[in-house]
């Protein structure tokens, strides 16, 4: 809900983008205040006991990144996060100069954030009925088609962007739920779930840190001007078959590594 609003709502607050996102900045604060007031009012007071004593950060660290099978789910997810944050950071951009939709921003960000949460019990049953890694790989399956889809697009093909968007945001319902299920069965396979569960999202954030860090200078040194028309074969390859390059790896790593990686009763 939260992800959704922050897509929709410059838009709705004036129709200038920039403007917009000024406004927006007066609207969170509240909201966020709503959200820790909700939160800490279901905090218990009372201190629970820790089951076993902790280990050292960096002894706990080094036992869970010993087990192999961790290790290769993480770097599956790195690929398959990079190719998913390297679209998320460039969205506006391409929206803007490729498709020359600017307003249409929030709404294709809505479509695409909606599916993914309506997606996830899709998922849920077909890992159940499949395999988490085998319903994993339909996904990145599903996501690659549309990332490919998406590099053939230009200026005013907003309704088949919005098609891209929905089948892309099916996929992203699979990656919200299904590796972060495989991570903590192999954390409690191996005692570190709280260790798997630190790193598992200390990735998550360094997906998005190298999206950023290796696609806007990428799309500078290629000549690529936000506002510009030059430069827009560069954002689309950038957007589009850039994430396919990281998608297909992670997606040969996971079939690959599939017997070691998924604990089936």
């Amino acid at each position: 809900l939260g992800v959704v609003l922050a897509a929709v709502l410059p838009g709705l607050l004036a129709s200038d983008l920039s403007l917009g996102t000024e406004r927006l900045s007066w609207v969170l604060p509240p909201l966020l205040l709503l959200a820790a007031t909700a939160t800490f009012s279901q905090v218990s007071s009372g201190s629970v006991p820790l089951p076993v004593t902790p280990m050292p950060l960096l002894q706990s660290l080094r036992c869970a990144l010993n087990a192999i099978a961790f290790r290769r789910l993480l770097t599956i997810f790195i690929a398959n996060g990079i190719a998913a944050a390297l679209p998320a950071t460039l969205f506006l951009f391409f929206v803007a100069d490729v498709l020359g939709a600017a307003s249409a921003g929030g709404a294709l960000l809505a479509v695409y954030f909606v599916a993914g949460a309506a997606s996830l019990p899709l998922w849920v049953k077909l890992s159940v009925r499949f395999g988490r890694v085998r319903a994993w790989g339909l996904a990145m399956l599903l996501a690659m088609l549309a990332f490919a889809g998406a590099g053939s697009l230009g200026h005013g093909d907003v309704a088949g962007f919005a098609v891209i968007c929905l089948a892309s945001g099916l996929a992203l319902g699979a990656d919200l739920a299904l590796p972060a299920a495989l991570a903590a069965d192999l954390g409690e396979r191996h005692g570190q779930a709280g260790t798997c569960f630190g790193a598992w999202n200390l990735a998550a954030k360094l997906n998005l840190a190298l999206a950023a860090g290796l696609a806007l200078p990428l799309l500078d040194s290629m000549g690529y001007q936000p506002g510009n028309t030059e430069g827009l074969g560069a954002l689309t390859f950038t957007y589009a078959l850039l994430p396919l390059v990281f998608k297909l790896l992670a997606a040969t790593l996971l079939w690959r590594w599939r017997n070691s990686l998924e604990i089936r009763p």
